[in-house]
């Protein structure tokens, strides 16, 4: 994931000074041949508070992007930072696996798109505000959910998950060895009361983990908190159903590009385009039947990481992966 929390933002200042957009660039010179043409229209799948649409809006004066974001006061923030470029801009406010809901609504049945963007995980606005729960190095409800306004939050997660299902979202999202001695913890120090706060729970995670173990690695809440953010809006499984819809969206001839944090998401995304730039033909076919070719064209040879330069300008693109692929079959989804 973004590294959450090492430092939290002023909240106050406007969207545009807050969010410095991770690899802006490389994404646009890689969907440019697909949305660089009149009446061209791009769906940032990830809106956040606009930086990589307001990229592209710049950059691209023919271009109209459809931006969709779960968490309103994100969408709030983009709409009055892109408010210059009119209808160019259109925002959704929805979980970005309804991709393929959102392009009708805004074009009509049967509509395709010229680009996707998807810059996956937490957003620079979430991470900035530590009233949200995103932050371990800031005392906060113990919230994190993308869209506060639904659901259940973190603090919910911990007062209901069995022992069971708390050692397998620490170990699935997180990856976390000790993940039975956090989750033992967890249960024993709930019994008592509720845990309602990320000091609490930053406590707790120092208690379990022995001392060696967290002299290293960065802070060891880091691992628990990415996999309850991860749980409490269903993210893998949300990415999951996204990108075949995304796939179906775009025109042949289209691109889709994605930027994942960690390696969970960044499997789920080589495996989709892997699979569908991978002809389903037998080896040795001399001939490969039209249904069986490859949908995608890749854009990456595995992915593309930020150079030490971005880095350093933007600490946040150290763990970013980009990968990216063309549609040049029409999208027959083989899951």
């Amino acid at each position: 994931m973004r590294d959450a929390s090492e430092s939290v933002r002023d909240s106050s200042r406007p969207a545009s000074e807050r969010h410095v957009p991770v690899l802006l660039a490389e994404c646009l010179d890689m969907l440019a041949p697909a949305i660089d043409r009149p009446g061209a229209v791009l769906v940032d799948g990830t809106l956040g508070m606009g930086g990589h649409t307001e990229g592209a809006l710049e950059r691209f004066e023919k271009l109209t992007v459809i931006g969709i974001d779960r968490d309103p006061q994100a969408i709030a923030l983009a709409s009055e930072r892109l408010e210059r470029f009119g209808e160019r801009f259109r925002a959704v406010h929805t979980t970005y696996d309804n991709i393929d809901e959102a392009v009708t609504d805004q074009l009509g049945q049967g509509a395709r798109v010229d680009g996707i963007l998807m810059d996956l995980g937490v957003s620079s606005l979430q991470l900035d505000e530590a009233e949200r729960g995103f932050a371990y190095s800031k005392d906060a409800p113990l919230d994190m959910r993308m869209d506060s306004t639904t659901g259940p939050s973190a603090a919910d997660l911990l007062a209901t998950a069995s022992e069971g299902e708390l050692i397998r979202i620490l170990r699935t999202y997180g990856e976390e060895k000790f993940a039975p001695r956090i989750a033992r913890l967890i249960i024993r120090r709930r019994d008592v009361a509720p845990i309602k706060r990320t000091g609490e729970l930053v406590d707790i995670i120092r208690e379990a983990i022995p001392a060696p173990a967290r002299r290293t690695g960065g802070n060891p809440a880091k691992r628990t908190f990415q996999a309850l953010r991860v749980a409490v809006n269903d993210e893998l499984t949300i990415l999951e159903r996204a990108l075949p819809r995304a796939l179906a969206s775009l025109r042949v001839g289209g691109r889709l590009v994605v930027e994942s944090y960690q390696s969970l998401e960044d499997r789920i995304v080589k495996d989709v385009l892997r699979c569908g730039s991978t002809s389903s033909a037998p080896p040795g076919l001399p001939i490969i039947p039209e249904e069986m070719a490859p949908s995608l064209r890749l854009l990456t040879k595995g992915a593309n990481r930020a150079d030490q330069a971005e880095q350093d300008h933007n600490p946040r693109s150290a763990s970013v992966r980009l990968r990216g692929a063309e549609l040049i079959r029409e999208w027959k989804d083989l899951t």
